[in-house]
């Protein structure tokens, strides 16, 4: 999910003419990061984020599903919403590089949707079955992969440098919380429970915090987000997700902030062993 003011600034490019992302992934601007996933431990957290959110380690780039929580419909591997305008990123990048596709024709409605940040699902009638149809296109599985970077890997690496974060475990707090709460300014997003967390630990590891203090901080503090969200449209939907992250905090309570396979995680009642 990105704010509204971010979904202008790509649409303003693809309108231009220009594209939103490249076929290579683009490394944020700025000093090396102090954290970031090997290509192993990125295809391990994108596996477990994949467990969270589809209940399944295998990438389902076709789900789509109307959850009734506020996002209009969610679908993708990340969740991709109507509401929160990641859904329209999507949409317009896949429809810039293949103009005839089975999801053009609802763009002007998901461009007056994002705009409003609404639930509404009028007008979307069949987009799930359309979504499902374009999925079976490599191209719109590697647009998929390239907004999940630009949107919330990329910001969640920018964030782990700037608290000094060093552990893949931290990284992949932040990553997973990004996808789901979403990096804008309100009060369940990524960066409000960064700061609560760095306030409760009295600074961070940038500061000279201990890394284990912090993430733990970070961690109840997302939980408690996730069981009385501050939107009471996402509440009871947020609260039945808690199991991710029950499953990162016994990742944490192992002592497994390294990320070294196998890891098992039984978020929701069914137990996986990964990486698969």
């Amino acid at each position: 999910m990105i704010s509204f003011v971010s979904r202008f600034v790509i649409c303003a490019f693809l309108v231009a003419g220009l594209p939103a992302c490249d076929d290579d992934t683009q490394e944020p601007d700025g000093e090396t990061p102090t954290v970031e996933f090997t290509e192993e431990q990125r295809e391990l957290a994108d596996q477990i984020i994949s467990v969270f959110e589809n209940n399944t380690p295998e990438i389902d780039y076709a789900y789509a599903e109307n959850l009734d929580d506020g996002r209009g419909i969610t679908a993708g591997r990340a969740g991709f919403t109507s509401a929160t305008g990641d859904m329209l990123l999507v949409v317009e990048s896949y429809t810039q590089r293949v103009p005839v596709n089975p999801l053009a024709g609802y763009l002007p409605r998901l461009r007056e949707l994002a705009e409003e940040e609404s639930g509404d699902v009028d007008g979307l009638e069949n987009l799930e079955d359309a979504w499902r149809t374009a999925a079976d296109d490599s191209v719109f599985r590697a647009v998929q992969d390239e907004v999940v970077d630009d949107e919330y890997y990329w910001p969640a690496v920018d964030h782990a440098a700037e608290l000094g974060l060093t552990f893949p475990l931290s990284l992949l707090n932040l990553y997973d919380t990004c996808i789901q709460h979403g990096d804008g300014d309100d009060p369940d997003g990524l960066p409000a429970i960064i700061s609560r967390a760095t306030a409760q630990a009295d600074g961070a590891p940038a500061d000279g915090v201990d890394e284990n203090d912090w993430l733990r901080a970070f961690m109840d503090i997302r939980r408690s987000v996730l069981l009385n969200a501050a939107d009471p449209d996402t509440r009871e939907e947020w609260a039945e997700s808690v199991g991710r992250a029950d499953a990162l905090i016994a990742i944490f309570e192992s002592g497994n902030v390294g990320l070294t396979p196998p890891i098992t995680i039984n978020p929701f009642g069914t137990e996986f062993a990964l990486p698969q």
